[in-house]
């Protein structure tokens, strides 16, 4: 007797499905070569005291003393 469709389907099945996750593999590990890096200091944005953004941290500023008053 001859092997049904059904048989020969599932293993045309499983070989399309271990082909595509190998591909998949592969475009990961060519992705993961050819990445430039995604470092933080690259990723970081600053606000400025204009509320626009920027690229360079703020300059850091000594706080000034402000007449200090008690409340009683």
């Amino acid at each position: 007797m001859a092997k049904s469709q059904a048989t020969f389907m599932k293993k045309q099945l499983e070989k399309n499905r271990a082909k595509k996750k190998e591909d998949k593999e592969h475009r990961k590990q060519e992705r993961q070569q050819n990445s430039t890096g995604g470092k933080l200091e690259d990723m970081m944005a600053y606000v400025n005291e204009n509320g626009e953004l920027s690229s360079t941290p703020p300059e850091l500023k000594q706080p000034t003393k402000q007449n200090e008053r008690k409340i009683l």
